[in-house]
């Protein structure tokens, strides 16, 4: 799927029309964005990673291109002060190129300090991190602009929609090909392997650092190691993973296992309420309230499955579906993984408060079409949550045996990446793990 220039020419008019509303408000002429700088280990001269300004990102699709610049004042076209250095110890950048140069003035810089000459003066509003800051040019992240763009961040572009699309299908064949390690019988680290090379990144080039846990390393939400030894069976594989394409992430989770066991029911039943809540991402719906219906509905499998003998309301209300839930429904996702603005009550700040009782929940905004949300419901056998419960007063409600005999496969985890629209949502996920069928 190639990239229809008049998608990035909209995408930048509407750019365009964000920052003339924040620079109004914020009382500015001009916008400047560093894509940032590399950074170095403490007392070496090995670099980390480079990881590009996500406001630089969100005009242009350059993701390694350090000491670059945008300038854009309102009512001209914008400036991209392109960095391009002459050296022969690494490889520079390929001269500008693609669907996105028509809409910018490009000046190829050499070093760093020739992008100030290029740079408008007067009152600008600088976003960035402290150390882009060139001689009269230091960012100064104000508040009422970033407030403005971080708010309508929340709604993607039809052009970001479609690097989102092409994100997924780079992320699929890697879930496709750890399942199949997994079945192998392989450890983790090859598993991630697998999934790497499947989707032709490295681990550089990932949105984040992939989960890949098997067994009861599946309880551990963010578990962040990947072991090279085998286990002594291979009960389930919790992968979290995702994809980038032109700085646009994916965020994918998928639990399997071997069919025939009593976790293989518990995770169909879980990938059951996960889809129904896909669904459920509509146009006015308040996403606190759908957070909650997953509680609800996690508790009706944790009833079913036997595990817990109360009511899912009373699960839900007296807080034993967070021992086996902890986490919040998901997120906004886009040019970061946690995207921006999740908590923002409007264009000029302020904050939506989360439900009592539910700390991790990461949104709190009501869908509106053209938002982009994660749907991550999970069950999870976790030691010192369940050692909390046991010892309270509902831990006589709760079968033990049954707890026991699902521990050992650590949880289960189903994500997908769904964008609401006017009518029914799209899921970004299924799409992708259809057309690749």
């Amino acid at each position: 799927m190639s990239i229809d220039p008049a998608l990035y020419r909209d995408h930048v008019a509407t750019l365009a029309a964000r920052a003339d509303a924040a620079l109004a408000r914020g009382g500015f002429d001009h916008l400047l964005i560093p894509a940032g700088v590399e950074k170095y280990y403490f007392l070496d001269d090995n670099p980390y990673p480079f990881r590009a300004n996500p406001h630089f990102l969100h005009w242009v699709p350059l993701t390694r291109h350090a000491h670059s610049w945008i300038a854009y004042t309102p009512g001209e076209r914008p400036l991209l002060a392109y960095y391009q250095p002459d050296d022969y110890w690494h490889l520079p950048p390929d001269a500008p190129e693609g669907y996105w140069t028509g809409e910018f003035e490009i000046k190829v810089i050499r070093t760093p300090e020739e992008a100030a000459a290029l740079l408008p003066k007067g009152r600008a509003a600088i976003l960035g991190e402290d150390d882009a800051a060139l001689p009269g040019f230091a960012p100064n992240n104000p508040q009422a602009v970033l407030d403005h763009l971080h708010y309508h961040r929340a709604w993607k572009t039809p052009y970001e929609l479609a690097l989102m699309r092409l994100s997924q299908r780079r992320a699929v064949p890697g879930h496709r090909a750890a399942r199949q390690a997994f079945l192998d019988g392989r450890s983790e680290d090859a598993i991630h392997r697998a999934y790497l090379a499947a989707t032709a990144h490295t681990d550089l080039d990932l949105p984040y650092g992939s989960i890949v846990g098997l067994n009861r390393h599946g309880a551990t939400l963010h578990y962040q190691h990947r072991q090279t030894g085998l286990p002594d069976a291979h009960r389930s594989l919790l992968i979290d993973a995702g994809a980038e394409h032109a700085g646009y992430a994916t965020d994918i989770t998928r639990t399997w296992t071997r069919p025939g066991t009593r976790f293989a029911d518990f995770v169909d039943a879980v990938e059951r309420e996960e889809l129904a809540l896909c669904d459920a991402v509509r146009a006015g719906t308040d996403y606190r309230q759908l957070h909650l219906q997953a509680h609800l509905r996690l508790a009706g499998v944790l009833q079913d499955a036997g595990v817990v003998r109360m009511a899912p309301a009373d699960m839900v209300t007296s807080g034993v579906t967070a021992t086996f839930f902890p986490h919040g429904l998901g997120h906004l996702i886009g040019l970061q993984v946690h995207d921006v603005g999740g908590f923002q009550a409007a264009a000029t700040g302020g904050s939506i408060e989360r439900p009592d009782g539910h700390p991790y929940l990461r949104l709190t905004r009501t869908l509106e079409p053209g938002m982009v949300v994660t749907i991550e419901p999970g069950l999870y056998f976790i030691d010192t949550l369940l050692a909390k419960l046991r010892a309270g007063e509902h831990g006589r409600h709760v079968d033990w045996d049954a707890v026991e005999a699902l521990r050992p496969y650590g949880g289960v985890r189903i994500e997908d990446d769904v964008v609401c629209t006017d009518g029914a949502p799209e899921n970004l996920t299924r799409d992708a793990f259809a057309e690749g069928a």
